[in-house]
């Protein structure tokens, strides 16, 4: 007797799992199963480019409308991965336009993205709807034109925090006068200035705008003009907030913000002058999320908007916040849920700001739903983590980055190992976490033996010895992404811990003490991994005992890649072969 489920109550079923782990695991229960989904699943995430062949993806998933896409390791956000390393976004933008012309929307995050990508894309998906990218490089203002005047149905353009050749703000003319299905705009990482009118033209027939986020160069004088064309705005990210007004143009102003009743998400606010945080006060009640990353304002001002701002879910915030301003957050933010507090100065002696442990106490003490921080700071406690852990054990994420490297608890000067310890153990679904500060090797045992559901480790200038390592590898069963710099181990914890790195999507480490021998071993013993020795200015000559500068080791079943630079070494690599001119189109 047949007792598999028809297809279509199959196809059913799996229409209500979004999430892309919930339909990696029901793929794996059976080849109907595995048929069914790989048929149905119409939004594809892919963690690694160079993880799997896009050729493959293509083809498993014949009902693609969305592809989700990152290339360079995380670290790339540190400066720590050279340029021209690879994460080219052109295998894969090829190989969908042949074989998924449906393809509605496209989402980048760490890629090298050349004009000629977005051109592919305008001219190969004609119901094509969305492109965002973050954190990408290698394009111009040419090639969104090309996206803005082709892509008739587009929805969502979304440059976030992309390295882009600014050509000139010509590009907002491109977009066709009969497109009015615009819903969100993002162009906040470019540098020239935009015409005023064609934005004007462009807001006023895009009546289902919701997210705009404009550039610096767009001044504080014709904000209110282009707010008056879209009070739809859920989402907005201002311009610079630095230019003198007269006292019509902030009344004006002021009125423009009061009008905007659906608004819950405000950013932007380059160089926030102290005179102006009045005319946000109107907004402040309906706001969920507030990024001030980017303002200059400082106490006692940021008191003065935060304690109007009762339904803040997420902050992002200088460290010009100080434990006061943190304090006013735990008083009033109850529904908090995400803070980043970032700092003010690159260098420690620049920071002339009263930030310690105490605000991260005082906001995990008063702010019930936290669940997401991350904290730089140049100092901290045990005793401040353990209370942390004890007040807010629902968190999912903390990121703790004490920004002088081996710097102990600063009353007892005490490594900070009991203070993690608390973390890990109290907070059971921890998904995410970063440390810093003095750590011996007994804080990553602690870490192994209570993170059983962290999926995201970074650790920096810490550790006694290879111990580190093999209690993170042999503990974390859920572990699938680990980062380390600047650590005191070496060869025997990679070596001896090889299997689990099959388990995992990518370990980085920079600064360590492993050899290239040990590098060459893992490849040959792990064939379905690829080892990358990184090295700007390789030797002429490389014996096995020399120690390796930089590695990234990353499972695949695609195989080595073809598009090495030759300052990056593989066991495949062929030196014979340069960089494959398909790759970096």
């Amino acid at each position: 007797m047949d007792r598999r489920f028809p297809f279509k109550v199959l196809e059913h079923i799996f229409s209500f799992l979004d999430v892309n782990e919930d339909r990696n695991s029901v793929s794996l229960v059976c080849k109907s199963w595995f048929e069914t989904e790989r048929r149905t699943r119409k939004r594809v995430f892919v963690g690694n480019c160079y993880a799997v062949s896009p050729l493959k993806v293509a083809r498993r998933f014949p009902k693609m409308r969305s592809l989700t896409l990152k290339g360079k390791p995380h670290f790339a956000d540190y400066n720590l991965v050279p340029d021209g390393w690879g994460g080219y976004a052109w295998p894969w933008i090829e190989a969908m336009a042949a074989r998924r012309p449906l393809l509605e929307e496209i989402r980048l995050k760490r890629m090298v993205v050349t004009d000629e990508c977005l051109e592919k894309i305008a001219a190969s998906f004609r119901d094509f709807k969305t492109l965002v990218l973050t954190s990408c490089e290698g394009f111009s203002t040419d090639g969104i034109a090309a996206i803005a005047s082709t892509c008739r149905k587009l929805r969502n353009l979304e440059l976030r925090e992309c390295i882009v050749d600014d050509l000139g703000g010509d590009w907002l003319t491109y977009f066709p006068e009969t497109s009015t299905s615009l819903v969100s705009l993002d162009f906040s990482c470019l540098d020239s200035e935009v015409e005023l009118s064609d934005l004007e033209r462009l807001l006023s027939r895009s009546p289902n705008l919701k997210s705009l986020k404009l550039n610096r160069s767009v001044t504080l004088d014709v904000l209110a003009s282009l707010l008056r064309r879209a009070p739809q705005l859920v989402e907005l990210g201002t311009g610079s907030f630095s230019d003198e007004l007269d006292p019509e143009e902030i009344s004006k102003l002021t009125k423009a913000l009061s009008e905007l009743k659906q608004l819950k998400s405000l950013s932007g606010l380059w160089d926030l002058l102290p005179e102006y945080i009045p005319v946000l006060y109107s907004v402040c009640p309906r706001l969920t999320s507030l990024n001030l990353s980017y303002a200059t304002v400082q106490m006692p001002d940021l008191i003065d908007l935060l304690s109007r701002c009762s339904k803040l879910q997420k902050l992002w915030v200088m460290d010009l916040i100080e434990d006061k301003g943190l304090k006013t957050v735990s008083l009033c933010c109850k529904e908090l849920r995400e803070l980043r507090v970032f700092p003010s100065g690159a260098d420690l002696d620049e920071t002339d700001v009263t930030l310690t442990e105490q605000g991260l106490v005082s906001v995990s003490e008063g702010c019930p739903k936290l669940e997401s921080v991350l904290y730089f700071c140049v100092q901290f406690t045990n005793a401040a983590l353990v209370s942390i852990a004890k007040n807010r054990p629902n968190f999912r994420c903390f990121r703790l980055c004490v920004m002088e490297p081996f710097a102990p608890d600063y009353r007892t000067q005490q490594p900070l190992d009991e203070g993690f310890k608390a973390i890990v153990e109290r907070c059971k679904n921890l998904r995410r976490l970063s440390v810093s500060g003095l750590l011996t090797d007994k804080a990553f045992e602690y870490i192994g033996v209570h993170a059983k559901k962290l999926r995201m480790l970074s650790i920096a200038f810490a550790g006694d010895s290879d111990l580190m390592l093999h209690h993170l590898l042999s503990g974390c069963q859920s572990l699938k992404k680990l980062e380390i710099r600047d650590c005191p181990f070496g060869d025997t914890a990679l070596l001896e811990n090889a299997a689990k790195l099959e388990t995992m999507r990518s370990l980085w480490m920079s600064s360590c003490f492993v050899s290239f021998g040990a590098c060459k071993q893992l490849s040959q013993k792990m064939p379905r991994l690829n080892v990358e020795v990184i090295d700007e200015h390789p030797p002429k000559t490389r014996p096995d005992s020399s120690p390796v500068e930089r590695i990234y080791i990353y499972r695949t079943v695609a195989g080595p890649r073809l598009d090495t630079p030759e300052f990056v070494w593989t066991i495949h690599k062929n030196p014979e072969v340069g960089v494959s001119r398909l790759s970096i189109r």
